[in-house]
């Protein structure tokens, strides 16, 4: 994709012709729409052409509440159209031999990296996290392009030695089909790009259903993938798209039998639905679905280690994301120290506009994420916990409209209902374990008491130690250790690199995205057996006739 040439069309519908400008707010927001192909009215759907008749959805930004542009959803009509065109394309594209895929996701990877800088500050404008988040997550798509480029050649299958003489044994793995993606505002692109690039290599098509939060970024990235597509010989329509409403396209998507997967990203209670409906039909769902994810410091810690990646998880995309750090579990003999170079570091935090470079923390999505920040403030200390910061809205010049909180941190227990909940803001909780007067030497035998806290909620994503301490370490990644997916040491709950699968146990789903064998989700194993002897032995030494 060139600047010049747009991958979205200006039309609202797929024959109708452009409305007039709208307005689109600042400058700068207007050049990036322009270099990424967006108008001020886009089409919602994409199936090797841009369709879009339904209801118009205007995209405003946290950062002020101004319209950033409007998206034309798709009709349910629309949307089996779409679906019809994708699973026309997977006919052809499982035929193409997965390195020759490989090279169509790179040549993605290399377009990704020319609008690293648009698509970052898209992501902003959008979602409110700060512009050097944003142009790292343009970043995990292009990691996982060149990820899926070299496991196009690594698509293997085993091979197993037979009872029966002169027989040959093996397994291969063949394309699924139209892979459902349903992503969440947090991540509006990485996410998608977990799923699309690896589901691309192993032959299968993406039908990717954006949050309604942050449906421009979708219509960007599916812009750049279909046009790479199409410049190299390709259906376009191998990358999909349908931006409409839940409670109609969505729940459509969930129900079709002609999508075998459906890869979800976001609440419990959204994936308790999706895990019901998609496993009523005997389909195939990867959850990827909440975080309560914990810190455990000890005495044994480097101290300057622990508080930068304290502040990172807890307040990185203002709390808003799934591996964000929501409670630390630290040794009595050194929370209070803890607790007071944490507060201090908090008060320090520069909240403001995300596109200036000096900023820490941006908005929060939306109204409601305010109200459930405020919600968790006020429950933690009717708990009978204690706000020791922040929670609350800032004024000022700095921040005019938009949705605005200040981090928070609280002293509480984990038993709190508030604590075994999500919250998804930047809300972090104190929790202590062991004794104030144990030595360091005998706070390693209080680490049971630690790990019995760290697992004691529903949720199971991402979590962290710090300590220098050999037997404290090794117990946390131990069958006897963490339950979540993720398990660190000396780093915190998050910032996962794309080549490990990326996924959690209990309520977060159970699903894995991204690397590692997270690509065998993708595809259907298949087991064979080849008789090259003259005769037909049976297995188990069976005798029949």
């Amino acid at each position: 994709m060139t600047t010049t040439q747009s991958p979205a069309p200006r039309a609202a519908t797929a024959s109708g012709p452009a409305e007039p400008a709208r307005h689109r707010g600042s400058a700068r927001t207007a050049r990036v729409l322009s270099a990424l192909g967006l108008d001020d009215l886009n089409a919602g759907g994409f199936c090797g052409e841009w369709i879009g008749s339904g209801p118009e959805l205007e995209v405003h930004t946290p950062i002020d509440g101004s319209r950033i542009a409007t998206v034309r959803q798709v009709t349910e009509e629309e949307y089996d159209r779409i679906v019809a065109r994708a699973h026309e394309a997977f006919l052809k594209w499982r035929r193409v031999p997965a390195p020759k895929r490989g090279d169509v996701v790179r040549l993605i990877g290399d377009r990704l990296r020319r609008h690293k800088a648009d698509l970052g500050r898209l992501v902003t404008l959008e979602m409110g996290k700060i512009v050097s988040e944003g142009e790292g997550e343009v970043q995990e798509m292009i990691d996982i392009c060149d990820f899926a480029t070299g496991l196009s050649r690594q698509l293997y299958g085993l091979s197993m030695h037979s009872e029966r003489p002169d027989h040959r044994m093996f397994e291969q793995w063949h394309p699924l089909g139209v892979v459902g993606v349903i992503s969440a505002f947090n991540f509006p692109v990485a996410v998608w790009s977990w799923n699309a690039a690896i589901a691309a290599v192993c032959g299968d098509v993406v039908l990717w259903k954006p949050s309604s939060q942050t449906p421009l970024t979708a219509i960007a990235c599916t812009g750049i993938a279909s046009e790479v597509a199409r410049e190299s010989g390709y259906d376009p329509a191998i990358f999909s798209l349908v931006v409409g409403r839940g409670s109609t396209v969505g729940d459509r998507l969930l129900h079709d039998r002609r999508i075998p997967l459906v890869s979800a990203t976001g609440s419990c209670r959204m994936g308790y639905r999706v895990a019901e409906v998609v496993g009523r039909r005997l389909g195939r769902t990867i959850l990827e679905l909440g975080g309560n994810n914990a810190i455990i410091v000890t005495p044994h810690a480097n101290m300057e280690l622990v508080l930068p990646a304290i502040l990172f998880g807890a307040v990185g995309t203002a709390g808003q994301r799934c591996t964000s750090t929501r409670r630390i579990i630290v040794h009595e003999s050194i929370r209070a120290e803890l607790t007071r170079r944490l507060v201090r570091a908090y008060r320090d935090v520069r909240i403001g506009d995300p596109l200036d470079p000096a900023t820490l923390m941006g908005p929060v999505v939306n109204r409601q994420a305010v109200a459930d920040l405020e919600n968790a403030a006020r429950r933690v200390t009717e708990e009978g916990g204690e706000v020791l910061c922040g929670g609350e809205r800032p004024d000022g010049p700095d921040f005019p409209g938009g949705h605005w909180v200040t981090p928070c941190i609280a002293n509480a227990r984990n038993d709190f209902e508030i604590v075994q909940e999500e919250t998804f803001a930047p809300i972090l909780y104190i929790i202590g374990y062991g004794s104030a007067d144990a030595t360091p030497a005998q706070a390693v035998d209080e680490m049971g008491e630690a790990m019995a806290l760290h697992n004691g909620v529903p949720q199971g994503l991402s979590s962290a130690i710090f300590t220098d301490h050999l037997r404290e370490a090794e117990l946390f990644l131990s069958h006897r250790g963490s339950d979540c997916g993720i398990a660190n040491v000396n780093i915190g709950t998050s910032g996962a690199e794309i080549g490990g699968a990326f996924g959690g146990e209990k309520e977060t789903g159970g699903g894995r995205e991204s690397g590692s064998d997270a690509w065998k989700a993708y595809m259907r194993r298949q087991t064979n057996t080849v008789n090259w002897s003259p005769e037909l032995p049976l297995a188990q030494g069976v005798r029949f006739g």
